[in-house]
C-alpha cells in the first residue's frame, strides 16, 4: 500500500538497458571481484554497465552530476553512506534513477530497503525493482551555503561532534568501530552545549537533534522508528538533557529501538526546522554520516527530489 500523500511508483526498471556504476574502492566490503560478478548479473538481466571509480572526496558528486547531464538511464552506487550522499547530491532534482550495491561502513539505505549485503545478490534485485520518486532532506549551514541534500538522517550535537572528529584512517581500517571509539571519547569530553530548534510547533531547547527520513540511524541503531523514506516529512528527536550519564543510559534504548520511551526525549514531525546555538560553544552538524558544518542550520524537506530503485520485496 502506498502511504497517503506519496506519489505512486513511476515505472518499473524493465525499460532500462544501461547504467553507470560509481564504485568507491576505499569503501568497506568493496571488492572488485565481487563487483565484476555483480555487473555480469546486471548484464544477464539486460542492463549493460559502465564502471567509474572514485578517487577521493567529491568525486562521486561530480560523476553523478555528469551522468545527470548526459541523461544516463540509471546510476548505481557501490559504496557507503558518504559515496551515496555525494551521488544523491549529484542527481537531486533530475529524473535519473539511483540504485545501490551495498558497501561501506554502515549503509543505512541498504538496511532500510532490506538489501542483501552481497553486491552480487543485490545486483539481482535491480532489474526487478520499481522506480519511486521520493523526498530528500536538505540542510543549509555556513559551510554548506548552497545547501546539501541527504537521504537518510541529519543531526546536530553529539553525533555531529563524533562525525566531525572521527579519525579518517581508523574509519578506513575499522569501519563502524571508529565511530564507537570516537563516541566513547565524546561521551567523556563533550560538554553538551544547548541549542534552540524552531518548527511549526514552536521552539524547544535541547542538546541533541536527529532528523530522520529512515528508521535506521547507523550500524544496528534505530532512533526515528516512525520515519518513512517514502513520506514527505521528518520524524525529529530532540533530547533536552545535559547529563552525560543520562546519555549513557540512552545507549541500550537506542540499540533496542525504544528511545521514544526515555524521559528527556521528545519526538515530533515537521517539514522544516531551524537550529540556532544558545551560547558561544560550537555545535556540529552531520548528514548521512558526513560533516556539514556547525549551527546555525536550516533543515527542510525537498519533495519529489529523487528517483530511487526500490526492490520488489518492499512493495
Amino acid at each position: 500500500m502506498i502511504e497517503e500523500g506519496v506519489r505512486e511508483d513511476v515505472e518499473r526498471v524493465e525499460g532500462i538497458r544501461e547504467a553507470l556504476v560509481i564504485f568507491n574502492p576505499s569503501a568497506g566490503r568493496a571488492r572488485p571481484a565481487v563487483l565484476d560478478r555483480a555487473r555480469k548479473v546486471l548484464a544477464a538481466d539486460g542492463i549493460e554497465s559502465e564502471l567509474t571509480l572514485t578517487d577521493g572526496p567529491g568525486a562521486a558528486l561530480e560523476i553523478a552530476r555528469r551522468a545527470a547531464c548526459e541523461q544516463r538511464q540509471m546510476v548505481i552506487v557501490c559504496g557507503g553512506d558518504g559515496t551515496l550522499n555525494e551521488a544523491v547530491n549529484g542527481l537531486a532534482g533530475s529524473q535519473i534513477p539511483l540504485a545501490l550495491l551495498p558497501a561501506g561502513t554502515a549503509n543505512i539505505l541498504a538496511k532500510e530497503l532490506e538489501l542483501p549485503w552481497n553486491a552480487e545478490k543485490a545486483a539481482g534485485l535491480v532489474a526487478r525493482s520499481r522506480l519511486r520518486r521520493i523526498a530528500l532532506g536538505h540542510v543549509t549551514t555556513e559551510k554548506e551555503r548552497q545547501g546539501r541534500y541527504f537521504l537518510s538522517v541529519g543531526g546536530a550535537g553529539p553525533d555531529g561532534a563524533i562525525v566531525n572528529a572521527v579519525h579518517r584512517g581508523l574509519k578506513a581500517q575499522t569501519g563502524t568501530f571508529a565511530f564507537w571509539v570516537e563516541g566513547l571519547r565524546q561521551l567523556v569530553d563533550y560538554r553538551f552545549p544547548r541549542f534552540r530548534t524552531t518548527t511549526a510547533e514552536g521552539a524547544i531547547e535541547g542538546t541533541f537533534i536527529v532528523l530522520g527520513r529512515t528508521k535506521h540511524y547507523g550500524g544496528p541503531l534505530r532512533i526515528t522508528t516512525a520515519a518513512s523514506l517514502f513520506g514527505n516529512d521528518f520524524e525529529i528527536l530532540i533530547c533536552t538533557t545535559e547529563s552525560r550519564w543520562k546519555y549513557a543510559s540512552y545507549l541500550p534504548m537506542v540499540w533496542a529501538g525504544i528511545l521514544r520511551e526515555a524521559k528527556g526525549a521528545r519526538f515530533l514531525r515537521a517539514t522544516t526546522a531551524r537550529c540556532e546555538p544558545v551560547g558561544e560553544e560550537p555545535v556540529w552538524v552531520e548528514v548521512d554520516g558526513e560533516a556539514a558544518g556547525r549551527l546555525p542550520a536550516e533543515f527542510r524537506i525537498a519533495p519529489d527530489a529523487l528517483t530511487l530503485a526500490v526492490p520488489e520485496l518492499r512493495n
